[in-house]
């Protein structure tokens, strides 16, 4: 099941990478007018993408992930070693935070007065996932780097 739950994980990571950054582009070229707009479109794909993630997520942190439960077990021994910090604290902090500002990017967005605020307040939320997402994804090459693709 691990080996499972992993590899969806991992797919579903570009669909999230996409749709932030596509979410976070319409928002730069303005595209917030109307209910149905492109970037509330994007927002919508980039929103289930995460809650998606974050459900895998935390189904291979609380329950599938060997490699999770030697982290939690030794936990201080953890937070010494790079690697084993990203895992336990820095992935899980950097994508919860993503999820909640998308979330509360489209509440700030649909409550908006003006197009203009509209996009200021998705631009601001959308702007700082992409980063956390970015910032928090396993890129190969570094210590704690995954591949890009799994199979």
């Amino acid at each position: 099941m691990y080996s499972t739950v992993l590899l969806i994980h991992s797919w579903v990571r570009w669909l999230a990478i996409v749709a932030a950054v596509g979410a976070t582009l319409a928002v730069v070229r303005g595209k917030v007018e109307g209910d149905r707009s492109i970037a509330d479109r994007w927002g919508m794909l980039l929103v289930t993408a995460l809650d998606v993630q974050l459900l895998l997520g935390l189904l291979l942190y609380l329950v599938v992930s060997p490699n999770m439960a030697e982290i939690r077990a030794h936990f201080g021994e953890a937070m010494r070693i790079s690697q084993l910090r990203f895992w336990a604290v820095e992935h899980l902090t950097a994508m919860l935070v993503a999820v909640v500002l998308v979330h509360v990017g489209r509440v700030l967005g649909r409550k908006a007065q003006t197009p203009g605020a509209k996009r200021a307040r998705l631009m601001a939320c959308y702007g700082v996932a992409t980063l956390l997402i970015l910032i928090g994804t396993p890129w190969p090459g570094l210590v704690y780097g995954r591949p890009l693709f799994r199979l």
